[in-house]
């Protein structure tokens, strides 16, 4: 864990539960993707306060937030669309474990380094961990569509109101150079507004799971971001400097030259520290959809603001013939910093 710093908690306290139990498994063909793997089974399910389900397999491996604001309507159907949540949920974290298991496999041993067409690294492991996560997610929501950082659109039909975009290695050049800064990121999105993102730090063993309308978790327990009122209090992190050029560059000195304390180096991981109450603002040019989108459910879930440069919500309406353009993105724990980040920015 990393050192406290003054931030806010919630508790979750104990919850009175019955047990539905399911030993069955589930064998689909998917029409969307042309993959047929092991069957996936369908784990014992916990029914908290009357509230939500909770997947078993979750909870012993993954717990998530043991909080939901539905709207009030009629209780049953409150009940399918909490269930129906609770399965994305499910499958969301694992994916991340298998994911995970590649990434760790790999991590820190020799293999070959290839550059992409935008000179970009890529590697086995990113390839073989996209694989993995695609598997399960065609076993278990055949009418779904994927769209991964490696091989882009996964589906026969030509739209889908559920799209899951992952990118299995979030800081590649973090993973080939042996540090435990990169992440895995798992967004689902449901008609272009994502409402799941993971960040999990497969070597450290840490995941902040972030559902729309709960609050965000890292590895079971509920996280918030800090107060910090003023730009000039503010920690901000971004990847690299050298990440920015021409009026983007110019727009980030102008954040930089007011905080408090910048820092380098992080990747997704800085997402999670903001989450978490560590940080206070993140700043970033030339993202792509796959490396913010599941950055959204995260942050907005502790209590953050997380938009483009001109203040604008984050989305995508990814189809086959989508190409992740570049966005500037910027996230902040308090909305006052991010609004006075905003004014700095200036974007046009």
């Amino acid at each position: 864990m990393l050192p406290s710093q003054t931030h806010r908690s919630l508790a979750v306290g104990p919850q009175p539960s019955l047990i539905f139990s399911s030993s069955s498994h589930i064998r689909l063909r998917s029409p969307c993707l042309d993959l047929n793997p092991s069957p996936l089974p369908f784990s014992s399910l916990h029914i908290f306060s009357g509230s939500f389900l909770r997947p078993a397999s979750v909870q012993k491996r993954s717990p998530i937030a043991a909080s939901c604001s539905i709207p009030r309507t009629d209780p049953a159907k409150r009940m399918s669309v909490t269930a129906e949540m609770e399965r994305f949920a499910e499958v969301a974290n694992t994916v991340a474990d298998a994911a995970g298991e590649v990434l760790r496999k790999y991590f820190r041993q020799s293999f070959e380094i290839i550059d992409k067409e935008d000179l970009s690294p890529v590697t086995i492991a990113d390839r073989e961990a996209e694989e993995s996560m695609v598997s399960i997610i065609s076993e278990s929501f055949p009418l779904h569509a994927v769209y991964g950082e490696e091989n882009g659109w996964r589906c026969q039909e030509k739209s889908a109101d559920y799209v899951w975009v992952l990118d299995p290695i979030d800081g590649t050049k973090s993973f080939i150079t042996g540090k435990p800064l990169f992440g895995t990121l798992i967004a689902l999105l449901h008609k272009g507004k994502p409402i799941i993102g993971i960040i999990d730090q497969p070597v450290l063993r840490e995941r902040w799971v972030g559902i729309d309308g709960r609050t965000t978790t890292m590895n079971g327990r509920e996280v918030s971001t800090r107060d910090c009122n003023k730009l000039s209090q503010a920690y901000l992190y971004t990847t690299s400097p050298h990440l920015f050029s021409g009026d983007a560059e110019n727009a980030f000195c102008r954040v930089r030259d007011k905080v408090k304390v910048p820092l380098y180096g992080c990747d997704c991981y800085a997402y999670a520290l903001l989450a978490s109450g560590y940080v206070d603002l993140v700043i970033e040019s030339g993202l792509k959809p796959y490396d913010f989108l599941s950055l959204v459910p995260v942050i907005e879930g502790a209590g953050g603001s997380i938009t483009d440069w001109k203040g604008h919500k984050l989305y995508w309406n990814v189809s086959p013939e989508s190409r992740p353009t570049s966005f500037n993105v910027v996230a902040a724990g308090d909305p006052k910093v991010h609004r006075q980040a905003l004014e700095e920015l200036h974007w046009q």
